[in-house]
């Protein structure tokens, strides 16, 4: 599992996916926790103002070959 975090101005970028590594492992199932963090500016949002999330997932799926 991968997060995409849009972090608060003024943040430092390392303590916060420092905390939130912590902060997973306290209170989540060990494989609930993601493997690893994004920052992101921003998310893509739809016309109905929706995270566009199969814009998000493309990218990760580029190079996999279909089943069907």
């Amino acid at each position: 599992m991968h997060a995409l975090i849009v972090p608060i101005a003024g943040v430092d970028d390392a303590a916060l996916l420092a905390q939130l590594d912590e902060h997973c492992r306290a209170h989540l199932a060990g494989y609930k926790v993601p493997r690893s963090f994004e920052l992101r500016e921003s998310l893509p949002r739809s016309s109905a103002g929706k995270i566009n999330k199969p814009s998000l997932q493309a990218p990760y799926w580029v190079d996999q070959v279909s089943r069907s």
